[in-house]
Parts: C-alpha cells; structure tokens; sequence
C-alpha cells in the first residue's frame, strides 16, 4: 500500500471498482429491489401533481364542476400521501442496506488487519489504517444511501418530465430544453472543480488525523520538552490549510446552486413568454401552461441532485480505492495449506534432544528487516524441552528479532526454524503461537479490567486461575488494595497503572495461559530491585517443565540458566553457563564487569 496513498484521488469513475462495490449489495438483493421499486414509484407520483393542477384549470373551474374539483382534490392527497409512504419506504430500507454493508466491510477490514504481518504495520502509521476502517467507510455508506440506488429515481423522474413536456406540446417542450446546454456548461465547470478540491480536502484530512493520532500518543513527551507552541503552531498551519480547502469547494457549491435556480427561472421566463403569447392566440391552453411551470421546476431538481452525488460518486472511488488497496494487500504471513502438526516423533533420527513438547532449533538462520541490512548472520542454537536458555548481548544485536522470528511474525530468508522437528512455516499459525506464553518489557493492556486483561478473553481461564495467577507473582499486594480488586478498570494502555504493575500483570497473563514454552524478553528491565526479588521465586515456579527463552540485560535474572547464548553483532559469539562464559573473559565478562562496576558505583 502507498506511503501516501490519501493523496491520491483516483479517477472521476472506475467501473472495476463500482462493480466490486455493487458486489457488496448482493446479499441484500431484496431490500434493493424494494428500494428501486419504491424510488420509481415516488418519481412516478411526482409527475402526478402538475398534471392534475391543468385537469382544474383547463376542465373542471371553467365549467364549475364542484364534484370534478372534489375528486381532484382527493387525488392530489392520495398522491401526496402516496408520495410520502414510498420514500419512507425508499429512505428507510437504503439506509438500513447502508449500515448492513459498513458493518460487513468494517469487519472484512478488520478481520484482514488481524492476518496481515507485523512488517505490515511497520510501514503503515496506525492512523492512515484507522482512517480506512472509519471515514472511509462512512464515504462508501453515502454512495449506497444516497448515491448507486437513488439515482435511479433521479433518472427516471428527468425522463418522465421529458417525455410528459413533450406529449403535452413539443414546441413548448423545445422552449423550455433550450437552456440544456447552459445546465451543461455549469455542470461539467462544477464537476471538474469539486473533484479537485475534494482531492485536497481529503489530503488535509489525512494529514489531520496523521498528526493528532501521533502527537496524542506522545503527549507526555510533547509535554515533558515544553513542545505545546511549537506542535499547536504546527496544527493550526494544518488546520487552517484544511479550512482554506473547505471553502475553496463551498465557493463551487454557492456558484453552482444558485447558477441551476437562475437557469431555472430562465427557462421559467422563457416558457412564460412563449407559452403565455400562445395562450393569448389561443394556441395553448392556461391549464398547460401552468403545468409547463410547474414540470420546469421539478425538470432541474434531479439534474442538481445528480451533480450533488457526483460529488458523492467522486469521494466512493477515492476512498473504495484505498479500502481495496488494503483488502488486496497480501497476507504475507499465513498458515500452509495442509499444515503439519509439531510431534516429537517426527525427529531426525539420532537427533540430539529428549522426546518431550518445544524442542526448539535454529537452523542457519538468516534475516534482514531491510534487504542488504543482515540483523542475523546464520546463526544457529538448539533449546531442548525444558531447558532454560538466556539470550543477551548489546542493544540491536538481534535478541528481540530471535524471538520475533520464532513466533513467526516474519519469516526468515535463509535456514529455518523447527519445533518438535517440523519447521514452523509449516505449521498452523494459531497451533504455533498457542505454545508460547510471552513477557515483553513493553507490555500492553486493553480497555477492560484487570481480571479481563490476564485472561484475554479466555472463558477457559476462570477467576480462581486469575487470582492463582496474580498471587503467584505478588501482583495481588496492589491489587487487594484497590476498591473493585480485580474487577477494577483499566484505563486505555494502562495509564493508571504503573510500568512495574503492568510488568506483574504481564507475567499473572502467562502463568494463566499455562503455556508449554516461554519467552521473556527483558521481562524485568521495568522492575525496581525489591519487585525482581519478590517475583523471583515466581519465575522459577513459572518456568519449571517449560522450555523457557529468556532475553535480558541484568545478567543477574539470567545466571541460573542452563545455558546462555551470548549475541554481537548479529551473530551467536559465545555459549555456555553462566561460570563458563565468565571463564572465556569475553563479550559476556566484559558485560559482567560493567554491569557490576555500576552496581558498586
């Protein structure tokens, strides 16, 4: 998908687009059905009136016929009212259709969002994505309540006066479409600048929201450096761009409105003129002519209405083209096929390594976020069931992007990666993430409560497991505290809660899932001294049976591991106990040194 693809307009009308939007009224085929029928019928009620006025008018006052005027009268209602039942019918039915196909586009868009990889969303600001899944989808509502369907009625009412001018006196009908080719010119001059100026308003809407979603985010940080000047003069250049666009397009709409009503008078004046010359000789009668009137008002009503939803028609293919665009984006990351099941039994034969769940290998692997910028360099380790590895080295030597590959959120470029001996490219990505219970540093809590954000969902977790969970790891000491306990609120990230408090509800999160291998990558870093000893014994519960990855820069959380595999650079350099590494006066004795200089300090 573009970087800045809220800039493009695209084209005034794309029918490979129109018909991939059609497709989404398919399954309400009924309603639509309806809906046209009643649009037709309404315009067909329209053209009622004006005739019924020259019935009056030309028969029934000048013969005084009261009974006549009577029935008329009561025609006239009956159309009134009929009128108002069908586009009742017509408004309510398209836009009940609308709101059914923004939920079924909204959730295709979020279902796709959920597939689509993590290097996805590394190239994509959230708040382009979240312009899609909202604004965008309320522009596409527009065309179908107001636009695809309704024009229909538009049409045949422009149809329907002409062929009724024309049958009531086609010299008079000729007088009153002589002003067509000026209706032309205004609308093709409308057309053309409305389409740019919605181009821009919609690139400094983006640009809007781009701006509030990351300054918002980092309000703290905006805050913390005194940035408040800086970032409001900042968006009231945007804004007042944004404004600036606006009027520009209000311009277009207060010529091009009032240009159709003097046009329309014209025309008025125009069949005044020659019709009331005609009624004098007697060649037409008065009753026609008032009709003529009144059809020439309602003549230049749908041509206005049309070019109103050209405007709704030009914004529909801006905005289906950058829904597509992200629908069509493909998903990178997928389960096979036929996917393989991980089975201890499917090992090479003498392969080193007991029979058991998460035996873990890394194969020659190579990988690069940018192609030609290696963050792994063949690297190759083996984690056998429940063995506890430590993984450290120096800040972008690639820890993170090991445990990154092994949830395969990105796939390698080179070697592979197995579990139980079958490579995890081949196995179902719902099957394989659901072995891993997962510590970051940066832990993230949704809306909810606390007892909602340990079990995720997960009606299997019940709140026994809950408070199991947060005892275990003594996130209850804050927790009891607390008014609601565990059914307290939290806020959107977390806010009301510490760095360290989250970090203990992240760890009450994977000792609830009960998951056989674990990852903590820097699990501790957001833990003051006292916290680390208290979870300590925690941990030791948590990874006991479990294949266990353990990522981290306090090398005192990682000195009981059965084995420590030290990174440099984005290769494997040094391997051993914690005692053997020291032995080596290597890398990981340099950061030993370092580490406890600081700590003497």
């Amino acid at each position: 998908m573009a970087t800045h693809d809220d800039d493009v307009i695209g084209k005034a009308y794309d029918a490979r687009l129109m018909r991939r939007l059609v497709s989404y009224l398919r399954p309400y085929r009924g309603q639509v059905v309806l809906a046209i029928a009643a649009i037709i019928g309404h315009a067909g009620f329209e053209l009622v009136p004006p005739f019924l006025t020259r019935l009056v008018i030309d028969r029934y006052i000048p013969a005084g016929d009261l009974s006549g005027l009577g029935t008329v009268a009561v025609l006239y209602l009956v159309t009134l009212v009929g009128s108002f039942a069908l586009e009742f019918v017509q408004t309510w039915t398209m836009q009940m259709t609308g709101q059914r196909i923004m939920f079924d586009l909204r959730m295709q868009l979020y279902g796709h969002l959920q597939r689509l990889d993590v290097g996805f969303y590394d190239r994509n600001p959230v708040g382009r994505l979240m312009t899609r899944v909202t604004s965008d989808v309320d522009v596409l509502n527009d065309l179908f309540t107001s636009g695809v369907v309704s024009v229909f009625g538009d049409l045949f009412t422009l149809f329907g006066i002409m062929a009724v001018l024309i049958w009531m006196d086609w010299r008079l009908a000729l007088v009153a479409f002589s002003v067509l080719p000026i209706i032309a010119f205004i609308t093709q001059w409308f057309r053309r600048n409305v389409r740019e100026s919605y181009r821009t308003v919609r690139h400094w809407v983006a640009r809007i929201n781009s701006f509030l979603q990351e300054r918002i985010t980092g309000m703290a940080t905006v805050q913390l450096f005194r940035r408040e000047r800086l970032d409001y003069q900042a968006f009231d250049a945007i804004d007042a761009s944004h404004r600036d666009a606006n009027q520009a397009s209000i311009f277009y709409y207060a010529v091009f409105y009032p240009a159709i009503e003097l046009v329309s008078a014209l025309a008025a004046a125009l069949i005044l003129w020659t019709g009331g010359g005609w009624v004098v000789r007697d060649a037409l009668t008065l009753g026609s002519l008032v009709a003529f009137l009144q059809y020439s008002q309602r003549f230049f009503r749908p041509i206005s209405d049309m070019s109103e939803k050209f405007n709704v028609l030009q914004g529909a293919m801006a905005s289906s083209e950058r829904i597509f665009g992200l629908l069509d984006t493909p998903v990178v990351i997928a389960s096979p096929a036929n996917p393989s099941s991980a089975d201890p039994s499917l090992e090479r034969p003498g392969g080193p390594g007991a029979a058991g769940v998460g035996h873990i290998r890394f194969e020659h692997v190579t990988f690069a976020y940018v192609p030609g910028q290696p963050v792994l360099r063949d690297v190759s380790f083996e984690i056998r069931p429940g063995q506890r590895i430590g993984l450290v080295g120096a800040t972008g030597s690639g820890k993170s992007t090991i445990v990154s590959l092994l949830l395969r959120f990105y796939d390698v470029q080179e070697g592979r990666i197995t579990i139980d001996g079958v490579d995890i490219r081949d196995m179902d990505l719902r099957a394989l993430r659901a072995r891993f219970g997962l510590v970051l540093q940066d832990v993230h809590l949704f809306s909810g409560t606390i007892a909602g954000n340990v079990r995720l969902g997960q009606e299997a977790v019940d709140d026994a497991q809950v408070r199991a969970a947060l005892a275990a790891v003594h996130a209850d000491r804050f927790i009891d505290v607390l008014p609601a306990g565990t059914d307290t609120e939290v806020v959107e990230r977390g806010a009301t809660l510490s760095v360290g408090q989250k970090q203990l509800l992240s760890f009450a999160r994977a000792l609830a899932f009960d998951r056989p291998v674990l990852i903590l990558d820097e699990a501790t870093s957001s833990v003051d001294t006292e916290t680390e000893l208290l979870i300590r014994d925690a941990l030791a519960t948590l990874m006991r049976g479990r294949t266990t990855l353990a990522i981290a820069h306090r090398l005192s959380t990682i000195q009981d591991m059965d084995r420590i595999l030290v990174m440099h650079r984005g290769e494997i350099r040094e391997a051993g106990t914690h005692q053997e590494l020291l032995a080596l006066r290597g890398i990981y004795h340099r950061l030993y040194e370092l580490q406890f200089a600081q700590r003497i300090a």
